[in-house]
């Protein structure tokens, strides 16, 4: 596979970060015209707030469609779904999101690793991880689920991120399918 052409049959990508993450994101998200054939979920480790900032300032840098997830949203191609603050993100079989209030992981709620593990679970080889930049190892073991499940896994390349823990974790721990820089995630992505 060519890691300038994602697979075809991909339903979902799923982008994880932390600190540095929002930065990458509005790199990437005005470069994205539209994605037909997949949905685009971010989860972010975010302050405990009920505000839509994130939202907001992720709809004014895309011409994709945005969706605030609630409980029971269906999950649907050609839009980008953004986690809500203190709620862990969860994949139903369904095709919906649950939003779980459960204890935090890796001192954190949203859990990337829950979102990954959950996604992978449902969409197996038809689902993609990216790990962005960040402080703590949470997504390494939510990464080993994707690539158990035949899922591939992408982590941002550590020398270009913010915060190269989180990346450098992964690239050292769950054995990604690819190390990529900001550009190299955007043509993976969105193939020019």
């Amino acid at each position: 596979m060519e890691k300038d052409q994602m697979k075809e049959k991909i339903k979902v990508v799923v982008i994880g970060g932390s600190a540095g993450s929002l930065e990458v994101l509005l790199q990437l998200l005005p470069k994205f015209h539209s994605i037909p054939d997949f949905a685009l979920v971010i989860v972010l480790h975010r302050k405990n707030a009920e505000d839509s900032t994130l939202e907001n300032l992720i709809a004014m840098k895309t011409i994709v469609p945005v969706v605030e997830i609630e409980d029971k949203t269906p999950i649907q191609a050609g839009a980008i779904y953004i986690g809500p603050s203190d709620y862990h993100l969860l994949f139903e079989k369904d095709n919906t999101f649950a939003l779980d209030v459960s204890e935090k992981i890796n001192f954190s709620r949203p859990s990337i690793d829950l979102a990954f593990e959950s996604a992978a679970d449902v969409f197996g080889p038809e689902l993609t991880g990216i790990l962005l930049s960040g402080a703590n190892a949470d997504g390494t073991n939510g990464l080993k689920a994707i690539k158990r499940e035949g899922g591939t896994t992408i982590v941002q390349l550590p020398e270009s991120a913010e915060m190269p823990f989180m990346p450098n974790h992964a690239k050292l721990n769950a054995n990604p399918d690819f190390i990529l820089d900001i550009p190299e995630i955007l043509n993976y992505i969105m193939p020019q």
